[in-house]
């Protein structure tokens, strides 16, 4: 059997384990999906983009970012986690309405294909039948709508986010959600950029579907299994992201945009800052750019406190790097990263594309 079939064994295992638990309505993680991050240049910088976000992936970091948009513009992302198993994609438009507003739509796709399914591998006289393997695949998507306006206060923007969540494991159990996210920017006149963004304001809540026989089908097929369904319902707890951003020119051909921002979870978490009710973890991002063109990043983030197997405890954070070119209203971005601590995860090539309708004129 080849590594990934058995690595996607154990992500079957992990899934069945999940939805054969008894699960609490609100969890301190869920749709973590939708926390992953879009766009190679923002992977470069470790996320930290609420602040300086101003094209048409500002749907995502920062809705109030669209603001800034002068044409319409297209982004495309793929990435590949875990050794190539698990795919995440992401495709978004935005186009500015007039001076004051602008609109964008965005789609996430993160899922792993072709799992086996072994939950029938053993038959009803106890022997092992490889013709009762099936395929199956998992996948969580998010489909997004983004307005944003021009406030009469000079300098701010505000925008929101309404979005739906499908999320579909194969034909055990599916999932329909729906949640709002705002967001705030101020730009001063020193190039100062402030950003806030407050996610899931309203709770997103997934309403999951279950096959019972299925469900049945799993309790039997390992032994001594008695587990009731497990809820339906699925809250996803809001987080807020406050960040502060500045754009440094030098000799009029270099540039430097550095900002940091505060991720904020009402949770307690492995954060380096947690509490019973909050948990917080900062992010660092630099961009070096030359003529406008030819850009290099790097970032650090997810400071995390962790527990070793010895039970002694670290302090762990992901670094990222990543480079850009843009020329004609097109920027291609690449970027070294990961989803997790850098120790225990391998680190994954992000391809991003934008492309801006400048080109086409």
């Amino acid at each position: 059997m080849s590594k990934n079939s058995g690595l996607k064994q154990l992500i079957l295992l992990f899934l069945i384990a999940g939805f054969t638990m008894q699960a609490q309505t609100v969890r301190k993680y869920s749709n973590e999906f939708l926390n992953i991050g879009v766009d190679a240049r923002a992977f470069g910088m470790s996320n930290a983009m609420t602040a300086n976000t101003g094209d048409v992936n500002s749907g995502y970091w920062n809705p109030a970012g669209l603001t800034k948009l002068e044409d319409k513009q297209l982004s495309l992302m793929h990435a590949s986690y875990f050794a190539n198993i698990a795919n995440y994609d992401y495709a978004a438009f935005a186009m500015p309405l007039d001076k004051e507003s602008a609109v964008a739509f965005s789609l996430i796709r993160f899922g792993v294909d072709d799992i086996l399914n072994t939950t029938q591998l053993i038959d009803d006289q106890g022997q092992i039948n490889y013709d009762r393997i099936s395929l199956f695949s998992t996948a969580d998507y998010a489909g997004t709508f983004s307005y944003a306006r021009r406030l009469p206060l000079d300098g701010f923007s505000f925008g929101v986010n309404a979005k739906v969540v499908r999320r579909i494991i194969g034909d055990f159990a599916n999932s329909w959600g729906f949640g709002l996210d705002a967001g705030l920017q101020f730009e001063s006149n020193n190039n100062w950029q402030f950003g806030l963004m407050a996610r899931d304001i309203t709770t997103t809540f997934n309403a999951w579907s279950i096959d019972e026989d299925k469900f049945a089908d799993i309790q039997g097929a390992v032994a001594g299994q008695n587990q009731e369904l497990p809820e339906t319902t699925e809250i996803t707890i809001p987080k807020l992201q406050l960040g502060a951003a500045k754009k440094f020119t030098y000799d009029h051909d270099f540039t430097l945009l550095t900002e940091v921002d505060f991720n904020f979870r009402f949770a307690e978490t492995n954060d380096i800052i947690s509490s019973s009710s909050v948990s917080m973890t900062p992010s660092l991002g630099l961009e070096f750019g030359y003529i406008e063109m030819i850009y290099v990043r790097t970032g650090f983030g997810n400071v995390q406190n962790t527990v070793k197997l010895d039970g002694s405890e670290s302090t762990s954070l992901q670094p990222n790097l990543g480079v850009g070119f843009k020329y004609k209203g097109i920027a291609v971005d690449y970027a070294l990263t990961d989803i997790g601590d850098s120790s225990a995860t391998l680190y994954s090539n992000v391809f991003s594309v934008t492309l801006d309708w400048d080109i086409f004129r």
